[in-house]
């Protein structure tokens, strides 16, 4: 019988490589086997692929959105007063929604975060399309002073992070954007 102490130092092995290598290929059978069970694709390249509807109706608006916002659901009735008042504000966006869906499904790699950025180089008007609908999505508000329109306040995305800590405001003091006037002179 040997004991470790006595063997060789190249023919001990340390418990963290054998721990580690064991750790890593549980992990991948664990992550291969669960893949195979609900039927995820197995390459990065299937795993950003984005197949909105076709055209720029509500449909696609939706499916933008979500792709944009990250979120796997959006609220039905808010997707279709915001895409109204976006089609209404912009007579281009319709085909704006269509070509940026159209854009997304080439670029499928670029995290929703980064989209402005890489669209702000090859098309602007498309960049502040993405703007204006992530902003209708999180500040709930659609135009600009003096004929902004409210469509969301309580629903919009910007209280999600924090709904869990911070009560929503029940009021608002004035129109919006109130607190970004200076203050008249005393």
């Amino acid at each position: 019988m040997t004991d470790a102490r006595t063997r060789r130092p190249h023919e001990v092995q340390p418990a963290s490589t054998r721990r580690a290598f064991l750790l890593g290929a549980c992990a991948s059978a664990a992550a291969l086997a669960f893949t195979a069970t609900v039927g995820l694709p197995l390459t990065a390249q299937d795993a950003f692929a984005f197949t909105p509807p076709a055209g720029g109706g509500l449909d696609a608006f939706t499916a933008l959105s979500q792709q944009l916002t990250g979120r796997a659901s959006l609220d039905a009735t808010l997707a279709s007063r915001i895409y109204d008042a976006l089609s209404k504000a912009d007579s281009a966006f319709v085909s704006d929604v269509a070509a940026l869906n159209t854009w997304l499904k080439t670029h499928g790699g670029v995290p929703s975060d980064t989209v402005t950025a890489a669209l702000a180089a090859q098309d602007a008007r498309l960049s502040k399309t993405v703007g204006h609908i992530m902003r209708a999505w999180y500040l709930g508000l659609v135009g600009q002073m003096p004929t902004v329109q409210v469509l969301a306040y309580e629903h919009a995305l910007m209280f999600d992070p924090v709904n869990d800590v911070l009560t929503i405001p029940s009021y608002c003091r004035d129109v919006p954007f109130y607190w970004a006037n200076k203050p008249m002179a005393a």
